[in-house]
C-alpha cells in the first residue's frame, strides 16, 4: 500500500471516528449543566448560523453551476465553519439553559416535532455524508465528489433550513 493511500484510508476512518464522536459526545454534553452562565442569548445566533449556512449552500451550488469551483470552495469551507460554531454554540447553550418545551399545540406541534425530530436525526447522517464529499474533492476525485454531493447537498440544505424553522416555531416559548 503505498503513501497516498494510507493517508485515504486514515482520512476515511478519521471521518468515521468523527461520525461516531460528535453525536456521543452531543448526547453526554446534554447532560451536563452549568449553572450561573447566561446564554440565553444564543438561539438566535446559532439559527441564523444555519441561516447562513442554507445560503451559503445555494450560493455554493450555483457557483459550481457557473463553473466557479474557487468560489464553491470557499463558500462551501465557510458553511463548515458555520456548522461547527452552530453545534459548539448549541451546545453551549443547551450546557447553561433549561431545555425549552414547546408551547404550542395541534398540528403545529406535529410539524414540530417532526421538524425537530428529522433535523436531529438527519443531522447526525450527515456529518460523515458531508465529510466524505469534503475529502473527494479534496483528493481531486470529483467523480466520486459528484456522487456523494447528490445526497449531501440536499440533507445539509434541509439540516440547515429545519434548524431555522425549528428556532422560529420554539422562539416564542423562550
Amino acid at each position: 500500500m503505498n503513501t497516498t493511500s494510507k493517508n485515504s484510508k486514515k482520512l476515511k476512518q478519521a471521518i468515521w471516528a468523527v461520525s461516531i464522536v460528535i453525536p456521543i459526545a452531543v448526547a453526554i454534553l446534554f447532560s451536563v449543566k452549568i449553572e450561573g452562565l447566561d446564554f440565553s442569548f444564543l438561539p438566535p445566533v446559532y439559527a441564523s448560523l444555519n441561516g447562513l449556512t442554507a445560503v451559503g449552500l445555494i450560493i455554493a451550488i450555483a457557483a459550481i453551476k457557473n463553473k466557479n469551483r474557487t468560489l464553491h470552495q470557499r463558500v462551501i469551507q465557510l458553511c463548515l465553519l458555520f456548522s461547527i460554531l452552530f453545534l459548539l454554540l448549541y451546545v453551549l447553550y443547551h450546557m447553561t439553559s433549561d431545555t425549552t418545551p414547546y408551547g404550542g399545540g395541534g398540528a403545529l406541534k406535529m410539524v414540530y416535532f417532526f421538524l425537530l425530530i428529522s433535523h436531529i436525526l438527519l443531522s447526525i447522517v450527515v456529518i460523515p455524508i458531508v465529510l466524505f464529499s469534503y475529502l473527494f474533492a479534496w483528493q481531486g476525485d470529483f467523480e466520486r465528489h459528484k456522487k456523494w454531493t447528490k445526497f449531501a447537498f440536499p440533507l445539509w440544505l434541509y439540516v440547515a433550513v429545519s434548524g431555522v424553522l425549528v428556532y422560529f416555531m420554539i422562539s416564542p416559548y423562550y
